[in-house]
């Protein structure tokens, strides 16, 4: 690489830090914890828990393209039927670490989302590609946004209309409570809310059991295809470039194993970057993806909004800016604690916390910057910023950025 590159590089790392806030280091400026082989994993083999969603793509694609292998380790991919077996099989050991909900790891620290386990999220895994779903029925009452919904919920009981999402303190549940208070639906109040696995949303609302559910995909493009649902909303229309899953597990199997969670993310990190570098590698993702060990479905399911070609089901179609990203130079992947707080907000907000915690020092505990910032170290030429949170602007206008947690959840006009 060429010095004239070299400058270019670090002037595009350092401009793209400054827009987020704060400078970036690069990985030969930082005091490395780790050099490359001088310590080698505990375990040689890690197994790693995964619902069938496209946002599951790099842990997948680690083992299958070999990523894991050249940090001394073997990932073994756990399909898993639904987020709450993710939960209880990583609690118990049964897995290793897994793709899982930013808010149920939260959640479990907070002891909210089952018995109180200390948590870590070693890296995010995506930005994006979610989706809010109402069915066909509903359109044709004249239904195609959220004002429609909300005239059409005021002249029924409260609870008449039945929404889905995939975990209590998980993303999706954020997502929907979001978008249907921004239209002054009260998600506990007018409507009423269930539990569903992602790969069973479709047949529920095939055979009624709800009017919506916002998930991962496929099953959004699913519903479309099948002729049962459209797309009403993106959840990077609720907040672009939103934080989504991550690369979770217990806090004492980071302590137990620092060689191996180091591995594993730098690993995943690699394989990120892949994804995220061109067309073809999307679509080859997309095509594995599909296969029956992993999503069962068809690749076409996948890959155009793994392409950012969105179709809402309604005749509406576009190319989406804020589409799923895995890596965009390190800025998905990086750990923020402003993201992190973001869901405690949340969780305040809608009575799951019945106090504000110390935000920040949660998302200090949890979000294991120290891992991540060695992986990236090891994986070369990633770029990790120096302030720690980041500025977001959500669909209601409100910003977040970390600096009044407790406010900015009482700020709410409705809330539980």
């Amino acid at each position: 690489m060429s010095e004239k590159t070299i400058a270019i590089s670090r002037r595009r790392l350092l401009q793209a830090g400054a827009a987020l806030g704060g400078a970036y280091l690069l990985p030969g400026i930082m005091n490395a914890v780790w050099a490359a082989g001088s310590d080698g994993p505990e375990q040689s083999q890690v197994k790693v828990g995964f619902i069938p969603l496209t946002d599951c793509a790099s842990v997948v694609m680690a083992s299958v393209k070999g990523f894991d292998k050249k940090y001394g380790i073997t990932i073994v991919p756990s399909k898993e039927a639904s987020w709450a077996a993710v939960r209880d099989k990583m609690v118990s050991g049964e897995l290793d670490a897994a793709h899982v909900l930013y808010g149920l790891v939260y959640g479990l620290e907070m002891g909210i989302a089952g018995k109180q386990q200390s948590m870590a999220n070693l890296m995010t895994l995506n930005n994006n590609g979610q989706a809010i779903s109402l069915s066909m029925d509903l359109a044709k009452q004249g239904v195609t946004e959220a004002s429609g919904l909300k005239k059409l919920i005021a002249g029924k009981a409260p609870g008449t209309f039945t929404f889905a999402h995939t975990f209590p303190t998980g993303t999706h549940a954020m997502w929907l409570y979001y978008w249907l208070a921004n239209a002054g639906i009260h998600p506990f109040n007018d409507v009423r809310t269930v539990v569903v696995p992602p790969p069973q949303m479709v047949m529920n609302m095939r055979i009624g059991n709800m009017v919506g559910f916002c998930v991962g995909e496929p099953w959004n493009q699913r519903a479309i295809n099948d002729g049962i649902g459209y797309t009403a909303a993106t959840s990077q229309s609720i907040w672009p470039d939103h934080p989504e899953k991550i690369l979770g597990t217990r806090s004492a199997w980071v302590e137990q194993n620092p060689n191996t969670a180091r591995a594993l993310v730098a690993a995943i990190l690699e394989t990120s970057r892949w994804i995220d570098a061109n067309d073809d590698n999307r679509r080859e993702t997309a095509s594995v993806l599909a296969g029956r060990a992993y999503l069962n479905t068809k690749a076409d399911y996948l890959t155009g909004r793994m392409l950012g070609q969105y179709d809402n089901g309604l005749g509406k179609k576009w190319q989406d800016e804020h589409a799923m990203h895995f890596f965009r130079d390190g800025e998905v992947t990086f750990p923020w604690l402003s993201d992190g707080m973001w869901f405690l907000t949340q969780h305040r907000r809608w009575g799951l916390l019945d106090h504000d915690p110390d935000y920040l020092a949660i998302a200090r505990r949890i979000n294991r910057i120290d891992v991540y910032q060695q992986a990236a170290s090891a994986v070369g030429n990633v770029a990790v910023p120096a302030n720690h949170m980041r500025s977001s602007r959500l669909m209601d206008g409100s910003t977040w950025n970390g600096s009044n947690p407790a406010a900015y959840a009482a700020s709410f006009a409705i809330k539980r």
